[in-house]
């Protein structure tokens, strides 16, 4: 499997799980549009790490929540790269722009989770498909468990919005089967540095402490470098044959039955 010398752009890339994706491909010897929204520093910091691996790239500016600027986005990787072979749609708000629950939600939080996962999308896959050979590669990270259940109910916005994305994503997959483009979906479940982080101590060691003892059934969380690795492995030409699916990639956490104590279920 190589994918040496080709080019990448990954929305949200300057930290977290984009960042993981990023460096991951740069094993690979991918060139690496980073793209951020507002930390410069961090963005820099992971091309600095995607140039050690002895790939390359640039960083690009941008808010996936406005339309013009993403259309600027992938302007700005035409320019630098010439064409796009994979596109990874990983963006979103901070929490507090989208999390609330149902009766409280604003329609400027709603707006924030659809503007930033299925219109952004939409544009977006758009906009890789024009610059992209037959045989590319659209990856949309999305959390599955949040798009089909109802019991966080602050997620109820980007819930919606991700649930539009995977469908989104089927679409996509028909549109561009002809030409060998590949549209799949790939969901993390709890994973370390990324918007758990962000929780409250207590908070973050409850969930830690809970997928350790079991819920997940490979006794830890994930980290950005294991849904890099699923990232990687769908650009493969190896995977050529699979598009249009969500990928769960939470090491069986969604196997687990929410009815039941997992100390039932896994002995």
């Amino acid at each position: 499997m190589s994918l040496n010398g080709k080019h990448a752009l990954i929305t949200g890339s300057s930290r977290g799980i984009g960042r993981g994706i990023a460096l991951k491909l740069a094993e690979q010897k991918v060139n690496v549009a980073v793209h951020y929204f507002q930390n410069e520093a961090a963005a820099n910091a992971t091309l600095s790490e995607v140039r050690r691996l002895g790939a390359d790239g640039f960083i690009v500016q941008g808010d996936v929540t406005k339309p013009a600027e993403i259309t600027a986005i992938f302007d700005r990787v035409k320019s630098e790269f010439g064409k796009l072979d994979i596109f990874v749609a990983n963006a979103r708000p901070e929490a507090p722009a989208f999390f609330q629950a149902p009766m409280e939600i604003t329609l400027e939080q709603w707006d924030a989770a659809f503007d930033s996962q299925s219109k952004a999308f939409l544009i977006a896959a758009r906009e890789a498909a024009n610059i992209m050979p037959d045989g590319g590669r659209i990856i949309a990270l999305t959390y599955g468990e949040g798009s089909r259940t109802g019991g966080l109910q602050p997620w109820v916005g980007m819930g919606s919005a991700k649930a539009a994305l995977e469908s989104m994503v089927r679409y996509f997959a028909v549109a561009l089967a002809k030409r060998g483009i590949t549209v799949n979906a790939i969901s993390p479940g709890w994973t370390e540095d990324s918007v758990m982080n962000s929780l409250p101590d207590e908070v973050q060691t409850l969930i830690r402490n809970w997928h350790n003892s079991g819920w997940t059934p490979m006794r830890r969380l994930g980290t950005p470098a294991d849904v890099g690795d699923v990232v990687v492995l769908f650009c493969s030409d190896q995977a050529k044959w699979i598009t249009g699916q969500v990928i769960y990639a939470d090491g069986g956490a969604s196997l687990m039955n929410p009815e039941v104590p997992p100390e039932i279920q896994i002995g």
